[in-house]
């Protein structure tokens, strides 16, 4: 394991957490085209802060982070469309709970370890918030480490941790202090959501071929 982590970008950080995202919850529409990593990436729920990367800086940065060994152009199928894959799990050969910590907090910045449990079910279930903590020592105690823990807020019961892949996304400030955990529902909206802009972008793809 290499001795110090890369120091990625916001949008270095925002393209690579999709990626790890995508391949778990919605295998059926990855590797990804830049069109699909773009709707991906720009998502208005599961993401902190909300962006709007046009498609040429999804390219420049999916071109920077292929330069790190961080991402790979996907080859085979019968696409003509170029599809990118992230190099993650080969480059740091961590556990899925491990590594779906890691994709909540390159997407949605610092959080909880009750908001990483919460968060991660469409990735990795865990079966305690026990569990969810020994990841995170697991994460902390590295070398080099992936993530640290940072001070406890004023009226929180539980201290959030970040990722050490670079500057956090989101002000310390402007971290929420709700702790409740999201409605059953929405995650199903969410991923029923993601489906279909996957499948959209296919779609698109196929047409252009077609044209």
């Amino acid at each position: 394991m290499e001795n110090q982590l890369p120091h990625l970008s916001a949008a270095e950080q925002r393209v690579l957490g999709t990626l790890l995202e995508k391949s778990k919850t919605t295998p059926d529409y990855y590797p990804m085209t830049v069109n699909a990593l773009a709707a991906g990436c720009n998502q208005k729920t599961s993401r902190r802060p909300v962006t709007d990367y046009d498609e040429p800086t999804i390219m420049s940065t999916i071109n920077s982070l292929k330069a790190q060994g961080l991402v790979n152009t996907a080859v085979g199928g019968g696409s003509r469309v170029l599809k990118y894959k992230h190099n993650f799990s080969v480059r740091y050969t961590l556990p899925d709970a491990e590594e779906a910590i890691l994709c909540l907090l390159l997407l949605r910045g610092p959080q909880t370890p009750g908001e990483l449990n919460t968060n991660a079910g469409r990735m990795h279930e865990f079966s305690s918030l026990d569990s969810v903590l020994e990841s995170l020592n697991a994460l902390a105690q590295a070398e080099p480490p992936f993530v640290k823990a940072l001070p406890k807020q004023p009226g929180q019961k539980e201290g959030r941790y970040v990722h050490l892949f670079g500057d956090s996304q989101v002000p310390d400030e402007e971290e929420s202090t709700s702790e409740a955990p999201s409605r059953p529902n929405v995650a199903e909206l969410e991923a029923r959501v993601t489906a279909l802009e996957q499948e959209l972008a296919e779609l698109k793809e196929k047409l252009a071929g077609l044209l």
